[in-house]
């Protein structure tokens, strides 16, 4: 407000320009500073859960298999394996993409469909919480800490590295298939990731375990203190999937050029009338 001095002159008090709302700074969050859009807290926490059941019950299923009176079959710990994917895929694909492996975000991210300094430390850092979190969880329910799902070699360290990279190649094929090309059919993504891991775990589980993800390898492994041969389940699933990506983007039948995308993830597609054009809805989304 104005202030009258003895002179009979009059100037705006300092107090009258501060603290207005147009003279104030906008509020910046957190998220803002490192370029995040405001819902990607969202996305870590889906990462978080989804990761966690992934493991819980493809750890608990293998950790049951090696009981004295096998409660759960070999076949059977292959498929509650395919069937946990194919529901979080179904749950949470549209909220942060449901990757639930570090190697499948690297993946995207070496085709430019994710961004890296942005959400691959982020991505693998939530998946690794949910995977460690779930380890001890099953710990303590059964009261296990040798057999709790860990993958480990059952024969050499080559053999277990060379089985890793194939049907992880094989997995990833069928997921850059479904997640990043507009052609394949969307609605079936969970469907046929799903059976692409239960298909594949079924052949590597005698050789490898199948564990085909770095996070699923290293939270029972952290939890039971076995850490025999995990350079394998690091490495093997890194080149299975880049190796996967990288093939189907090379093979994808397309007439214009790949853009570079800030984006992957499973796009679950509502398909319209043949007049009309493909929607697609993007698990993450950068702004």
């Amino acid at each position: 407000m104005p202030e009258i001095h003895p002179s009979g002159g009059v100037h705006e008090s300092p107090m009258s320009s501060i603290g207005t709302p147009e003279n104030r700074p906008p509020k910046r969050s957190i998220l803002s500073l490192f370029n995040y859009p405001p819902g990607f807290p969202r996305k870590v926490v889906a990462e978080v859960v989804a990761t966690f059941l992934l493991v819980f019950v493809t750890c608990g299923a293998g950790s049951l298999t090696t009981t004295d009176d096998h409660k759960v079959s070999q076949l059977g710990a292959s498929v509650a394996g395919g069937l946990v994917v194919t529901v979080m895929i179904y749950a949470v694909g549209h909220i942060s993409g449901a990757h639930m492996n570090p190697a499948v975000t690297l993946a995207f991210a070496s085709i430019g469909h994710f961004p890296w300094i942005q959400v691959v430390p982020v991505y693998a850092a939530a998946q690794l919480t949910g995977s460690i979190s779930a380890s001890f969880a099953l710990r303590e329910l059964l009261q296990q800490t040798k057999h709790l799902g860990t993958t480990t070699p059952s024969g050499t360290d080559l053999q277990a590295l060379v089985m890793e990279i194939i049907v992880t190649f094989c997995m990833m094929f069928v997921t850059a298939a479904v997640a990043t090309d507009s052609k394949a059919v969307g609605e079936l993504a969970g469907i046929a990731v799903g059976s692409a891991v239960c298909i594949t775990s079924i052949l590597a589980g005698p050789v490898s375990g199948g564990s085909m993800n770095p996070a699923r390898t290293f939270g029972p492994a952290l939890a039971s203190n076995n850490f025999k041969a995990i350079w394998v389940y690091i490495l093997g699933p890194v080149v299975g999937t880049v190796s996967g990506v990288m093939c189907y983007s090379f093979i994808r039948k397309t007439e214009k050029p790949i853009q570079i995308q800030s984006v992957s993830s499973f796009k679950l597609r509502r398909m319209k009338s043949n007049e009309e054009r493909v929607v697609d809805r993007d698990a993450l989304s950068f702004v």
